[in-house]
């Protein structure tokens, strides 16, 4: 070998084995610091919201409960809140969404969601409320849900049940055999006369459909008018048939009568001067099976003109949440549509399961010419005015004119 060439690699070999060395003693580099990612500071918002509670009563108290939590939790959101009387709040909705303007959302009963659906007055939420209606209950959600679409947010759900007095009837009636011979023994109920009472004995109890899938009235062919008719030989037997609803809740509370028919929304006023002897049932169910009370549902709706839609929704489903609604059930006495709260009252679980078991209002052009032709029909029927059959026939007939069917 070369010995000058293999002097030169041994050299050159040193001189890598330094580097090296020099490189392992060589402090680390010092890193380039990373800014830290600035937490994002919530937008602030303002949502403006109707309701119809009256001033001092329990639902205004539990929506103040649930509010000064929620801007506790949210302070970068501003909730304004105006208390508008229930016989205004569709009107003043419709009139104010229909020139562009109004609220961000109010919530009432969904007397009239067809029509305001119909009218472009609420907005769709399906794409707001994906995956977020986990806990409401199925009748909850069907009672906001028009031609496939969801409309609000679903909580308070009502509908009629049979109130008792325990210490004038020890077993309230669960059959309409028992009720007639109670009646005929002696026991006294009063029935308001109105076709949204009975409506679950017309239907459920008796077996009759009141429309058809495109809406016509086939009521004619069968339950209606045998519901009518039992219902006036049980006026005949010794039932009270009221139209001054007034007067036929002040005879329950002043123990004239052992029960009555009527809606959640008694719950606070009969319990004062009943006390532990207020009971609450389902209505007594027929030879057809179980009573079927049109179901009613509170929901909060958000107004397509809103800048503010997606926080208007989350507000909504906190007033309507867990706690929200445990609130509303505990201090309101309001059966809500929900299965994950927990409800200390053992009669505002009644009205839920009544509720939960009913018939979902509808809410179609058709069904708002029920109203009026039926109303008429049970009250000649109940005056004795008129045979139920025929009765329940010409309603049939003016209601499908109505329809245009």
């Amino acid at each position: 070998m070369n010995k000058r060439k293999h002097f030169t690699s041994l050299i050159m070999a040193g001189l890598v084995v330094l580097a090296l060395l020099v490189a392992a003693c060589a402090p680390a580099p010092t890193p380039t610091p990373v800014p830290p990612t600035p937490t994002p500071v919530p937008k602030k918002v303002t949502v403006t919201l109707w309701h119809a509670y009256h001033t001092g009563e329990k639902e205004e108290v539990a929506i103040n409960q649930v509010l000064e939590q929620y801007r506790a939790d949210h302070p970068n959101v501003t909730v304004n809140v105006l208390a508008v009387p229930f016989d205004q709040i569709f009107h003043k909705w419709e009139t104010e969404v229909a020139a562009g303007g109004g609220p961000d959302m109010f919530t009432a009963p969904n007397d009239n969601l067809g029509n305001e659906v119909r009218g472009g007055l609420v907005a769709p939420l399906d794409d707001l409320l994906a995956g977020k209606l986990g806990g409401f209950s199925e009748m909850a959600i069907n009672g906001v849900t028009v031609d496939g679409k969801i409309y609000a947010v679903p909580g308070i759900i009502k509908a009629v049940g049979l109130f008792y007095n325990k210490a004038m009837v020890a077993t309230p009636p669960a059959t309409l055999d028992e009720l007639k011979a109670q009646v005929k023994g002696g026991t006294k109920y009063v029935f308001m006369q109105y076709g949204y009472h009975n409506f679950g004995f017309f239907t459920g109890a008796f077996g009759g459909t009141l429309m058809d899938e495109t809406g016509k009235c086939i009521a004619d062919q069968g339950g209606f008018a045998e519901a009518m008719q039992y219902l006036y030989e049980l006026k005949q037997a010794g039932l009270i048939s009221e139209t001054d609803e007034g007067k036929a809740n002040t005879m329950f509370m002043q123990g004239q009568v052992a029960g009555i028919i009527s809606g959640p929304w008694m719950l606070g006023t009969f319990k004062e001067p009943l006390g532990d002897k207020l009971g609450v049932t389902f209505m007594p169910a027929g030879p057809a099976g179980p009573a079927t009370p049109l179901t009613g549902v509170d929901g909060w709706y958000i107004n397509p003109n809103s800048k503010n839609k997606e926080a208007a929704v989350e507000l909504a489903l906190y007033i309507f949440g867990p706690e929200g609604s445990k609130i509303y059930a505990n201090v309101a006495g309001s059966p809500m549509g929900r299965t994950d709260v927990k409800i200390t009252d053992p009669l505002v679980q009644a009205f839920m399961d009544i509720a939960n078991a009913g018939f979902p209002r509808p809410q179609s052009v058709e069904f708002g010419n029920w109203w009026g032709p039926f109303g008429d029909a049970f009250t000649k029927v109940m005056e004795g005015q008129a045979a139920a059959a025929a009765a329940v026939a010409q309603a049939c007939t003016d209601m499908n004119t109505a329809s245009g069917h």
